[in-house]
C-alpha cells in the first residue's frame, strides 16, 4: 500500500483537498505560475487567488510525497503515488502524479471515491458487468482518454468478482487506488508498481506463479506487458487492463502496433483467440453543468465475425461489426450518445460534437443543432478572429 510520508501534510494542501471533496471535484492541479485549480464536473475552477511559485508547489508536494520517492525526485521527472487523507468517516484517497514544469515541481491529485461506486452510478449497464465478471478466461480491455473513468470501471468489475467468491484475484496497479475488502471464499492481492513489484510486465509474469483466476493489470504500456497479458489470457486466466485510445477499434490497433511489424500476424492470431470485450468510455458534460459528467460507452464483444476481422487484419470493419452485433450485446458509441441526448442527460450539441458519424444522429432521434450551438464563448463579442 502507499508508504507514509516523513512530514505532516501542509495545512494549505489539506484545505484544498477538503474543499475539493466538499465540491465534488475530480482533480486538484498544482502548477507554478497559476493558483491552485480544481476540476469540478469537467470544468476548471480556481481554488485560490494568488499564483503558486516553484518553492510553494515543491513544499506542498513534499509534505505528502513518500520518502523513497522524495529523495530521488530529481532523477525521476514523473512519478505516481497514492495518498490517504484522514477524514471524519475514515480516509479520503488520492492518486497523485508529480511532474516537472520548466524546472518547477507540479502535481495533479485525482480524487478517488471513498467507496467503489455502483454500476448504476457509473453509467455502466449491470448486465454487461455481470457478463464480464462471469467470464472464465480471456482478455477484457477498458479504453478511453485520460479521466474517462477506466480505473473505476475496472474496480467495479473486480469488486463484483471478489464478492461472487471462489476466485483468486491479483491486481498490479500504479499506484493502488481503491482498496478491496476481503470477502468470504475469495482472495485478493494488490501489488503496487514501484513498491511491491518493479513493473506491470514483472507483475504479470510472477502473478502466473501465484495461482490466479483473475489478473488486473492497471495499464498496457509496452510490448512486454502486452505479450504477458495476451499469453495469460490464452492460458485460462481472466485478464483485465486499460489502454489510452478513443474507441474499441483503436484499442485493437494500438495493442497490435506495440509489436514489431514482423510479429503482427502472430499477434493478430493470438488476440483473435484471447480477446473477449473492449469497452470504450468517454465522460461528457451533463446537460446541467452543476451535476457530474455522464458516461457514454462503446461495447465490442469478440464474436466469430470480430475474431475473423482481427485475424485477417480487417480492423476497418470493426465499426460495422459493432453496428450489426447489437443482438450479441454490442453497442455503437453514437447510439449511446443518442440515448443520452434523448433522455436529456446531455445536450444534442454535445452528442453531435462527440459523434463518430454526426450525420447519423438525426436518424437516431437527436434533433439537429446549429453549427455553434452550445460552444463555449472563447472570444469577446467584438473580437476580430480573422475568419470571414
Amino acid at each position: 500500500m502507499n508508504q507514509p510520508s516523513a512530514t505532516s501534510p501542509d495545512n494549505t494542501l489539506l484545505a484544498l483537498l477538503r474543499r475539493g471533496i466538499e465540491l465534488g471535484a475530480s482533480d486538484l492541479h498544482l502548477v507554478a505560475g497559476y493558483p491552485a485549480v480544481l476540476r469540478i464536473h469537467g470544468r476548471l475552477t480556481p481554488a485560490g487567488d494568488a499564483p503558486l511559485d516553484g518553492n510553494m508547489t515543491a513544499a506542498l508536494i513534499d509534505a505528502v510525497c513518500p520518502a523513497h520517492l522524495r529523495k530521488d525526485r530529481e532523477s525521476r521527472k514523473d512519478f505516481d503515488f497514492a495518498y490517504a487523507l484522514p477524514v471524519a468517516d475514515g480516509a479520503a484517497r488520492f492518486r497523485v502524479n508529480v511532474f516537472h514544469n520548466q524546472g518547477a515541481l507540479g502535481a495533479c491529485f485525482r480524487f478517488i471515491p471513498a467507496a467503489i461506486p455502483s454500476f448504476d452510478w457509473m453509467g455502466v449497464p449491470a448486465q454487461l458487468a455481470r457478463r464480464i465478471a462471469a467470464l472464465p478466461s480471456g482478455l477484457v480491455l477498458i479504453t478511453g482518454v485520460t479521466g474517462s473513468g477506466k480505473t473505476t470501471t475496472l474496480a467495479g468489475l473486480v469488486q463484483l468478482i471478489n464478492r461472487a467468491g471462489h476466485r483468486r484475484i491479483i491486481t498490479i496497479e500504479e499506484p493502488i487506488e481503491y482498496i478491496f475488502e476481503p470477502c468470504s471464499h475469495s482472495m485478493i492481492t494488490q501489488r503496487e508498481v514501484g513498491l511491491d513489484v518493479d513493473s506491470f510486465a514483472e507483475g504479470l509474469k510472477y502473478a502466473l506463479r501465484q495461482d490466479p483466476d483473475v489478473i488486473l493489470c492497471g495499464e498496457i504500456r509496452d510490448r512486454e506487458t502486452a505479450q504477458m497479458a495476451i499469453s495469460a489470457a490464452e492460458t485460462g486466466h481472466l485478464v483485465m487492463s486499460t489502454l489510452h485510445t478513443q474507441d474499441a477499434k483503436g484499442a485493437i490497433t494500438r495493442l497490435i502496433d506495440v509489436f514489431p511489424v514482423d510479429q503482427h500476424q502472430d499477434v493478430r492470431g493470438q488476440l483473435s483467440l484471447s480477446l473477449r470485450y473492449v469497452i470504450s468510455q468517454r465522460l461528457l458534460p451533463n446537460i446541467n453543468p452543476e451535476e457530474r459528467r455522464v458516461l457514454a460507452l462503446e461495447v465490442l464483444f469478440a464474436n466469430d465475425a470480430v475474431r475473423a476481422a482481427i485475424r485477417l487484419n480487417k480492423i476497418e470493419t470493426i465499426d460495422s461489426l459493432i453496428q450489426t452485433g447489437k443482438s450479441a450485446g454490442m453497442r455503437p458509441f453514437d447510439e449511446s450518445l443518442a440515448h443520452l441526448a434523448c433522455s436529456r442527460k446531455i445536450t444534442p450539441a454535445t452528442a453531435y460534437r462527440y459523434a463518430k458519424n454526426p450525420a447519423g444522429l438525426r436518424a437516431l432521434g437527436v434533433p439537429p443543432v446549429g453549427l455553434d450551438d452550445d460552444l463555449p464563448e472563447l472570444l469577446p463579442a467584438d473580437s476580430e478572429s480573422g475568419w470571414t
